[in-house]
């Protein structure tokens, strides 16, 4: 994926995120990205603290398409996935993850909010541990700033 495609699509998850927040949801999103780096497959916004956007759309990824295809395929979402999350797309086989913005940044804004209990377990040393190779990307500085707009307010008011 180049730079633009990368923009393009943690933009649309983030309006992911966006609509899982106007439901009432955390304002979280994933996207599953085909190979050629344009198709979308599958979108998915969080449902709830067990249930997140990025790991319920891993377990639906590996239920839909094998792990040959969704090695070369990517998760992106706006925000760097937890340690769930990073062992469910690593178990589903998917080859790349993309984030908008860090768990750091995640954390400046939730701080001990009981309905967010971050890990302080970045993705990239999770996945280090691991046998297969999944290649990370992020954060992205250029939209940073667009994933974290959403939780400004949604986490003060919960």
């Amino acid at each position: 994926m180049n730079a633009d495609q990368i923009q393009k699509h943690l933009l649309r998850a983030n309006d992911v995120a966006r609509r899982a927040a106007a439901m009432g949801r955390h304002p979280f999103g994933a996207l599953l990205v085909a190979p050629d780096g344009e198709t979308v497959l599958a979108e998915q916004g969080n449902i709830d603290t067990v249930n997140h956007a990025e790991s319920t759309l891993a377990r639906h990824a590996a239920d839909n398409w094998p792990g040959e295809y969704l090695g070369r395929c990517t998760l992106v979402t706006t925000f760097e996935p937890c340690a769930m999350c990073t062992g469910t797309l690593y178990w589903a086989n998917i080859g790349r993850v993309v984030y908008g913005a860090s768990e750091e940044a995640l954390l400046a804004l939730t701080g001990d909010h009981p309905e967010n209990p971050t890990l302080s377990l970045p993705c990239r040393e999770l996945l280090a541990r691991g046998q297969k190779s999944v290649e990370v990307i992020g954060p992205v500085p250029e939209v940073s700033e667009d994933m974290l707009a959403p939780h400004r307010d949604f986490w003060a008011q919960r």
